[in-house]
This record gives structure tokens, C-alpha cells and sequence, in this order.
């Protein structure tokens, strides 16, 4: 059997039996690369290109710990409440008629209490949020954060990643969560994907310092809150609130900014620094972000309230790859394969050609034809030009840029 692909039996160092590909065309297609059973996979070039020495990079829990929980007593509840509900008659009836109503919020507290820490813990790891703020150390969530914007379609509450848009989150939000009125916190908004010039800094939008018990109003607010204003074009922005519990009353005098008129380079701040300036004094308790893209109502927040010209971000793609020209292209569509070549101004203006000789000063341009491809081509036409004629018709491509 005839075949461009020599298929060879080999042994390798192994001493196992393998199938060494000699050759670089198969059933016409081209052989790129080495085959799957010896090129490396996608996680394991991931892994090695992302690879830390863990004797140097381990990760360190700064949180609080956990509470104290008898896992039998646990389980003896769970099994006792299994037990009621299995000897329920009218609960299996309902469940069985589908009509049976489970209350979502008794079930969103129970998950707070169980695995909603350590979910949560999950969430922001996949959000790279303990990575760009504390390196190598996290936390677990022991304090759950209710946190929401108040706008004229009703609440918009914070989760884990939910998008925000700036236009809804221009007022202050709203924070509770539970607390004694012995405790003192200290509540932090930060942007870690918006400094303009110190990609290793942040940009602080609230902060609030020795709040008593959850009364964030009676707290020493450090800087004044100012809404997100990720720019266009570059995506989606993180906004990180963390709540610290402090272990006595602090003095951030130093980090304190007046008004709410400051400059971004007053805002400037960094998570890592700050944390282990104060580490022997407070504890990250609570974890609570969102997500926001670029929208109309920026432009005149850089303009009245940064006083500074929008920026706007956009890729710069590099020149398309042009193969050199041959004599005779074979397989090739004649007017697309000499317009490669030819100067874009040149294709441009004969475009535009194109359109002005249709534009009549005093009368109105011809009607659109109620069925282009039931038009009759007179005469003999190339293939490539029916196929101009019929994109010009059906307003197809780049006809589209004159009409």
C-alpha cells in the first residue's frame, strides 16, 4: 500500500513498544508537532511554566480561626433532624406533590455556618484576589459581609464577583453583618486592577477605621468613598471589600486623607503593606467583591470630579502577515488576492468613487433591488466580478463602509 507515511516499530528507552512517526503528511493533512502520546498537555506546560518551590512559596492562613465545633454533636443533630423529617407525613406529601417550600434564607445562614467559609475561600483563590493582595497568605470568611447599593430599581447587593456597573454604584453602599458592640473593625475598599502607573499598587476607594460593634456611621472614616472608574477598554475591574477586626483601637492618622476631591496618587495603596504594618493588631475577618466595566457616566466623572481626559485603552494589532506575490496564484480569487498588494488608499478612494457617482445633488439615490440574486447578468462576467456585483447587491463586506 502506497503511502507517504512510514509508520516504524520501535522500542524506546523504556523498553515499551511505540509507534514512531516518520514522516510529516497523514491522510493530506500535515503532521505539526510531536504526536499526543509524547507531547506535553496543556495543564502540564501550565504547571511547569507556573511552578513555585514549595519550600520557599507555602501559602499561610492570617485569618481567624476556626470555631470550636463537636463534629458528634454536630452529627447527632443532623441525624435526629433526619429522623423527625423521615417520620413527617405531611412533609413526604408535599415533597411528593412538588408543593414543598424550602426557605432560602434559613438555608443561606446554615451555609454561612458549614462550608460557606471555606466556598468563599474557593471563590476568591479563582478570582486571584489573596494572590494580588496578600501574596502568599489568605483567609477564611468567618464573618459574613451583606453589602448593597441602593439606585432606583431597588438594591443591588455585593457577592463574589457579580457585575456592578459605575453608574449604580456611585453613592456609598451599605454594610452590615453581626458583630458585639465591644468589637472593634475596620472595613477597606480596594481596587488592585486600576493604578494607572505602579502595577504593583492599588487604588483605595473607602476606608473606615475603629467602627464599634456594625455602626460603620460611628467609625473614623480615612478616606472619603469614590465610586469605581475603570476605564475603556480594559475590562472588567475588581472592587475588594475586607473587613478587619481589630484587636484595640488604632491610630491611622498617617493613611488619612480630608475630602473627597483626592488625586490618584493620594489614593495610591497597597494591601500587602498595609496588612503587615498592622498585623500584630488586626485580622482579616470578611471578604465580600465585584466586578465593573467602563460605561457612559465616566465621561464626565474624569472630566468634572479627576479633573483629567479620559483614557481610553486599545490594542495595537500588529500589521497582517502578507505572503510575497507570485506570478500565477493558482486557486486564488483574482481581485482579493491583487488588493493584498495593492496601496489601501487607492482601494479606498476608488470606493468611494463608487459611492459619488450615485449622489445627486436634487434627486434621491435609486431604490434598493426588492430581490438581488433574481437579477439577470447580461452578457458574459467573470466569476470574481459577479461575485462584487453580488456582494455590492446584498450589501456584503466592505460595501457596507460607502452605503
Amino acid at each position: 500500500m502506497a503511502s507517504s507515511l512510514w509508520n516504524v516499530i520501535c522500542k524506546n528507552i523504556n523498553g515499551n513498544i511505540g509507534l514512531s512517526v516518520c514522516g510529516s503528511i497523514r491522510h493530506g493533512h500535515h503532521l505539526r508537532g510531536k504526536p499526543p502520546g509524547v507531547a506535553k498537555s496543556l495543564e502540564t506546560k501550565l504547571a511547569e511554566a507556573n511552578y513555585k518551590d514549595p519550600s520557599i512559596h507555602y501559602r499561610v492562613d492570617i485569618g481567624l480561626p476556626p470555631p470550636r465545633v463537636s463534629r458528634t454533636k454536630v452529627l447527632q443533630d443532623r441525624l435526629k433532624l433526619l429522623k423527625e423529617q423521615r417520620k413527617n407525613t405531611a412533609l413526604e406529601k408535599l415533597a411528593r406533590d412538588k408543593k414543598l417550600l424550602i426557605n432560602l434564607e434559613e438555608t443561606h445562614k446554615e451555609w454561612l455556618k458549614t462550608a460557606g467559609p471555606q466556598q468563599i475561600k474557593q471563590i476568591g483563590d479563582h478570582y486571584g484576589v489573596f494572590e494580588h493582595l496578600f501574596g502568599d497568605a489568605y483567609f477564611y470568611p468567618r464573618v459574613p459581609l451583606n453589602i448593597y447599593y441602593e439606585t432606583e430599581n431597588g438594591d443591588l447587593p455585593v457577592y463574589f464577583g457579580n457585575i456592578i456597573k459605575p453608574a449604580d454604584s456611585i453613592k456609598c453602599p451599605k454594610v452590615l453583618y453581626d458583630s458585639d458592640e465591644n468589637i472593634l473593625w475596620t472595613l477597606t475598599l480596594v481596587n488592585p486592577d486600576g493604578h494607572f502607573t505602579e502595577n504593583s499598587s492599588e487604588y483605595i476607594h473607602w476606608c473606615v477605621t475603629n467602627i464599634p460593634g456594625s455602626n460603620i456611621e460611628n467609625g473614623e472614616t480615612i478616606i472619603e468613598y469614590l465610586q469605581p472608574f475603570p476605564p475603556k477598554g480594559i475590562g472588567y475591574h475588581r472592587m475588594i471589600f475586607i473587613l478587619y477586626k481589630q484587636d484595640k483601637k488604632l491610630d491611622l492618622s498617617s493613611f488619612k486623607k480630608e475630602g473627597t476631591c483626592l488625586t490618584l496618587s493620594e489614593r495610591t495603596f497597597n494591601t500587602y503593606d498595609f496588612y503587615k504594618q498592622f498585623q500584630d493588631n488586626m485580622t482579616p475577618a470578611g471578604l465580600a467583591f465585584y466586578q465593573s466595566d467602563w460605561d457612559k457616566s465616566l465621561k464626565d466623572f474624569y472630566h468634572h470630579k479627576l479633573n483629567m481626559k479620559e483614557p481610553i485603552f486599545e490594542y495595537d494589532f500588529p500589521p497582517p502577515y502578507i505572503k510575497k506575490q507570485k506570478w500565477f496564484p493558482i486557486r486564488e480569487p483574482f481581485n482579493l488576492y491583487m488588493d493584498k498588494y495593492r496601496d489601501p488608499k487607492q482601494i479606498n478612494k476608488e470606493f468611494l468613487m463608487r459611492k459619488m457617482k450615485n449622489v445627486h445633488p436634487f434627486k434621491a439615490p435609486p431604490p434598493p433591488l426588492p430581490y438581488p440574486n433574481a437579477v439577470y447578468f447580461e452578457g458574459y462576467i467573470p466569476s470574481w466580478l459577479k461575485l462584487e456585483i453580488r456582494k455590492s447587491r446584498l450589501k456584503w463586506g466592505r460595501i457596507n463602509d460607502i452605503e
